[in-house]
C-alpha cells in the first residue's frame, strides 16, 4: 500500500468524502470555509464547484443533484450551479449545523447535528417528504455513520464520548432500534471521527488528533493502523471502479502545517486489498 497526496486545498475541516460511481469523481467539503470540491482521477484534476454557506454534509440524490445539509437546519439541493432550498431552517437547530450524514437503502438520510450552547447534538432521520425525526438526543458531537454489508445494522460515532454505537436497522421501514455500545476508545487525546465499512464488514475509523486511520473487525478487534501525515484525520470512503481506492480527508483547523503535519488540510488516497461498499442515493423530495 502506498499513500498518495491527491489534492491539497488547505481545508480547515475537510469532510464528508463521497465517491460518485456514475460521474467517477470524488467529492468532499471544507465545512467552515463553505467550499465544495470534486476530483477527477482520470484527468487528475480538482475543481472547486461551490462557494457559499457552510455544508456540514451531503448526499447524492437519485435525480443527479447534491443534497446539502447546512447551518440552522437548512437543507438544499445543488445542481448545475443552482441552489434550491428545501428547508430554510429547522427551529430546533437554529443555533447549530449539520455534521456528517449518510443516505440509507430506502433513500432517506440519517443526519447528525453539532451541539450548541443550549443543548447537545442530535441524530435525525430525514424522510422523503422532508420530515425530520429525532432519534438520539444530547450527543456531544454527532459523527461518522456506516451500514453493515447485510443492511441489518448501522454504526454511529459520538466523537467526544469516544464511542461507536451499533443499531439494528430495518431495511423495510428505515427504523433503527436496540442501540448498544460497539466500541469504547481510550482517552489518549484523540477521538474517532468519520468512518466507513468495507465489503468484509470491517470498520474503518478516522482519528481526529490521532494522525491515523484504523481498521477493526466486526467484533471490535483492531486489525490495522495506517499513519497519515496530518494530526486531524477527519473521514474516509471507498472509491474507484472496484471500490478499492480509500480516500482520506484531513483538517488544518486553524493551525499550520508545522503544527498539524505536512499533509494537514490535504486529500489522500490509498490503494487497499479489500473493496468498500457502494453508497446509497437519497430520494428527498423526489
Amino acid at each position: 500500500m502506498s499513500l498518495q497526496l491527491i489534492s491539497d486545498q488547505a481545508t480547515q475541516t475537510g469532510e464528508n468524502p463521497l465517491w460518485h460511481p456514475v460521474e467517477k469523481r470524488f467529492y468532499w467539503t471544507d465545512i467552515p470555509t463553505g467550499r465544495l470540491f470534486r476530483y477527477d482521477p482520470a484527468a487528475d484534476e480538482t475543481e472547486q464547484f461551490y462557494d457559499g454557506d457552510p455544508v456540514g454534509g451531503f448526499t447524492f440524490q437519485a435525480d443527479g443533484s447534491l443534497l446539502l445539509f447546512m447551518e440552522r437546519g437548512r437543507i438544499a439541493t445543488w445542481k448545475d450551479g443552482e441552489l434550491t432550498t428545501l428547508i430554510d431552517e429547522f427551529l430546533a437547530e437554529r443555533e447549530s449545523r449539520f455534521n456528517d450524514v449518510i443516505a440509507d437503502p430506502l433513500g432517506g438520510v440519517f443526519c447528525g447535528t453539532m451541539p450548541s450552547a443550549e443543548k447537545g447534538g442530535r441524530l435525525y432521520r430525514l424522510d422523503h417528504d422532508l420530515n425530520l425525526f429525532p432519534l438520539v438526543e444530547n450527543v456531544q458531537i454527532s459523527n461518522g455513520l456506516g451500514f453493515t454489508p447485510d443492511r441489518k445494522g448501522l454504526y454511529y460515532t459520538e466523537s467526544v464520548a469516544r464511542k461507536i454505537y451499533y443499531f439494528d436497522y430495518d431495511a423495510e421501514t428505515g427504523a433503527i432500534s436496540n442501540q448498544r455500545l460497539w466500541k469504547q476508545f481510550p482517552d489518549d487525546g484523540s477521538v474517532p471521527d468519520g468512518m466507513t465499512v468495507d465489503s468484509e464488514g470491517c470498520i474503518w475509523s478516522a482519528r481526529w488528533d490521532g494522525g491515523a486511520i484504523y481498521r477493526y473487525a466486526p467484533n471490535g478487534e483492531k486489525l490495522e493502523r495506517i499513519d497519515i501525515p496530518a494530526k486531524k484525520v477527519t473521514s474516509i470512503c471507498f472509491g474507484g471502479d472496484d471500490l478499492r481506492d480509500l480516500y482520506i480527508t484531513t483538517a488544518l483547523d486553524g493551525g499550520t502545517k508545522a503544527e498539524e503535519g505536512d499533509g494537514a488540510g490535504a486529500l489522500f488516497r490509498l490503494r487497499v486489498d479489500v473493496a468498500g461498499l457502494p453508497e446509497f442515493y437519497s430520494k428527498i423530495g423526489i
